[in-house]
């Protein structure tokens, strides 16, 4: 089976992308959904977010959200804003958000070589986000929500992309968050060949963000096989995904902030720290500009903190992230905190909120003291997948966000 697909695209009829897309469905709540989407009958969060069509004490888990989520999509097909292609096509897009500019191609990945690993993860996944996902999938019977990939250097796929973003575009629209979104259809016959060898000839490609879409994608194709029967190149056999080169994409960092200081009052708390860093107090907020340096805020006061040159050579790939860093010699030893997942004293800012976002945590009282870190880069990503492993949780935070009802990718 080829590692990804052409497939007949469901995109927005020409002019109707402003109305149609939508931020994607995990980086808002209910509240934040509704409230965006007020006024706007079409906005794919009536799909991707249908609780919000319900009582706002609806449980976002219920049956009656995934039947509203199916209905919804079915009116948007049916009122035409929504438009499917007539074969099988891949397609380029195209996101700019503060001048930064990344193109990559919309494609079914493929569920088999996700299984084996050839399509490389980094993260765990949480089982109520999956059956969540899988629930959403199967209702609508679609893939809405695409899985952010990144593939190694290949040169004559970064050509085609080039070559089809000098035709006219099928979608370009800015988002309400200011992030603009271009899509291109690639239909020639000799061009979609070009692309699915390409592909085929790569060792891996790499889940950047969308790790519970492609596990519930997975889950999706075997409960398919097991009523259908097996089939060669089923739809389900593909999971929406959208595959940028790995030297365009941008990781933010990804910061902590811990609720309090366990026993010990500041002074013991700095004592402990610098058992493995060197502490220097700073006059501004402090935003690391190299691995192993930190950023930490607390009363009011921003440190710089530089971890001994010793404790920095680590050849394994997860050890070596500061993510790791800063849990190995401070968070779990100095703040008691040894599972990020389940203690609720530890929470994460990504860092497109900024440095003022860590500050704001701390100077309300909520929390006690903030981290700021370097980001993790696509190459320490991309070594942590090769070496079948995974990361901390919350160790990249992926800026511009694709948007839902760009494209999906229907089951039938």
């Amino acid at each position: 089976m080829n590692l990804i697909s052409p497939f007949r695209g469901l995109r927005p009829a020409p002019g109707r992308a402003a109305e149609v897309i939508a931020p994607p469905y995990d980086v808002l709540n209910s509240a934040e959904a509704r409230e965006r989407a007020d006024g706007k009958p079409w906005s794919f969060l009536h799909i991707s977010k249908p609780e919000i069509d319900l009582p706002e004490n609806t449980d976002p888990y219920s049956p009656e959200v995934y039947a509203k989520a199916a209905e919804n999509l079915t009116r948007t097909i049916e009122a035409g804003l929504l438009i499917r292609d007539e074969t099988p096509c891949y397609y380029a897009y195209r996101l700019i958000m503060n001048g930064h500019q990344q193109t990559g191609l919309v494609a079914g990945a493929s569920v088999a070589d996700y299984d084996t690993n050839r399509i490389r993860k980094h993260e765990f996944t949480r089982p109520v986000k999956e059956d969540d996902r899988v629930r959403q999938i199967d209702a609508v019977n679609a893939q809405t929500g695409p899985v952010l990939l990144a593939y190694p250097d290949a040169p004559v796929v970064d050509q085609i992309l080039a070559a089809a973003t000098q035709k006219e575009p099928v979608l370009d629209a800015t988002a309400d968050d200011g992030i603009q979104h271009t899509l291109w259809v690639i239909d020639e016959a000799d061009a979609i060949a070009q692309l699915t060898a390409a592909f085929n000839a790569m060792h891996a490609i790499y889940i950047a963000d969308g790790h519970h879409r492609s596990a519930a994608a997975s889950r999706i194709a075997k409960m398919r096989h097991e009523q259908h029967g097996d089939s060669e190149n089923a739809p389900w056999d593909h999971f929406l995904s959208v595959i940028f080169p790995h030297h365009q994409m941008k990781i933010f960092d990804y910061n902590r902030v811990v609720r309090d200081l366990p026993d010990m009052d500041n002074a013991q708390f700095l004592a402990a720290v610098e058992q493995h860093f060197d502490l220097q107090p700073s006059a501004t907020p402090v935003k690391p500009s190299e691995p192993g340096t930190f950023g930490m805020y607390m009363d009011k006061q921003w440190f710089k903190l530089t971890l001994h040159p010793e404790l920095l050579p680590n050849e394994d790939p997860v050890a070596r992230l500061d993510v790791s860093r800063l849990a190995r010699y401070l968070i779990e030893p100095v703040l008691g905190i040894s599972d990020p997942r389940r203690d609720d004293r530890i929470d994460f800012v990504g860092g497109i909120r900024g440095l003022e976002g860590l500050e704001k945590r701390v100077n309300s009282g909520e929390m006690a003291v903030a981290f700021s870190l370097y980001p993790t880069s696509m190459q320490d990503l991309m070594a942590v997948a090769d070496n079948n492993d995974v990361m901390p949780p919350k160790s990249t935070w992926f800026e511009p966000k694709l948007a839902d009802g760009v494209v999906s990718y229907l089951l039938d």
